[in-house]
């Protein structure tokens, strides 16, 4: 079988290669950027091709041939659904059988990244591909920045309440939830919310960090009228407010677990490898 990959050479998405490897699937990556080809390569895929999803000719090109696509759409892009919404229609065209789509956890909050996942959704829906929706939570590799941070300064600071209860979930487990989709029946036409065990405010966070980086880390809240760096998305700053209202609330695994047929990695077992890996570096 061979799957065409998006997002092949992003530190998540490239995840996906990796796990499609593994299962023995020829995939065909992705890049925007030529001089990035060796990323894909050396993580296995066997070619990569030039496309943009903004570019309906390009799709066309990248997915003639294939017996898949895995797709995923950057966050915060103004043309994200058009840009998903397009790849289904190419697939289709292209005679693609299996989309695997990776949407959002709870796409129904009212917030840009979300809202603009329904319609990719509502495409698969419509169309006659076989597909499989993952809606997976807040990625437990966004942590890995926060954590040199709090090793370095002995602080954790993100841009929401220290006590906003947060779901996670890691990427691993969902590239392999991915993977697992083209392999078999079993996820077909199915969308599944994928979340790691519980929740975890800043304050469990530091607690874990601490314990991983053997140096005491405190959860601080950013100063009233914080305000984002020029240029970023509008949309981001809306996120964080949820966030710091609401938090991100979740963390039932059960979907998850069964996918993977055993336990997905917790907040804490990320958080200890990321531990052990900095205590192994020289």
């Amino acid at each position: 079988m061979k799957v065409l990959a998006t997002g092949a050479t992003g530190k998540f998405a490239g995840l996906v290669v990796t796990a499609l490897v593994s299962h023995g699937i020829d995939v065909r990556a992705v890049v925007h950027d030529p001089g990035k080809n060796g990323i894909p390569l050396g993580r296995g895929a066997g070619e990569t091709v030039t496309a943009d999803l903004g570019d309906p000719a390009s799709l066309h090109a990248a997915l003639d041939g294939v017996d898949g696509a895995f797709l995923i759409t950057p966050a915060f892009a103004p043309d994200a659904a058009k840009m998903g919404v397009s790849f289904v229609e190419a697939a289709q065209t292209a005679g693609v059988r299996k989309v695997v789509y990776n949407s959002v956890y709870h796409p129904s909050l009212p917030l840009e990244n979300h809202a603009s996942t329904r319609p990719v959704e509502a495409a698969l829906y419509a169309s006659a591909l076989d597909f499989t929706i993952l809606q997976p939570a807040m990625y437990m590799q966004g942590l890995e920045g926060a954590f040199e941070q709090a090793r370095r300064t002995g602080t954790l600071v993100m841009p929401w309440s220290k006590h906003s209860e947060m779901t996670y979930v890691d990427y691993r487990d969902v590239a392999e939830a991915a993977a697992l989709a083209f392999t078999g029946e079993r996820l077909s036409r199915g969308t599944f919310e994928l979340a790691g065990p519980g929740m975890v405010d800043r304050v469990r966070l530091a607690e874990l960090m601490t314990t991983a980086s053997g140096r005491e880390v405190t959860a601080v809240d950013l100063p009233a009228g914080f305000t984002l760096p020029p240029g970023q998305p509008a949309g981001l700053a809306a996120m964080f407010s949820e966030y710091d209202q609401h938090g991100f609330h979740g963390g039932n695994s059960l979907v998850l677990r069964a996918i993977l047929q055993h336990e997905p990695r917790t907040v804490a077992d990320h958080i200890a490898e990321l531990g052990a890996a900095e205590g192994s570096t020289p």
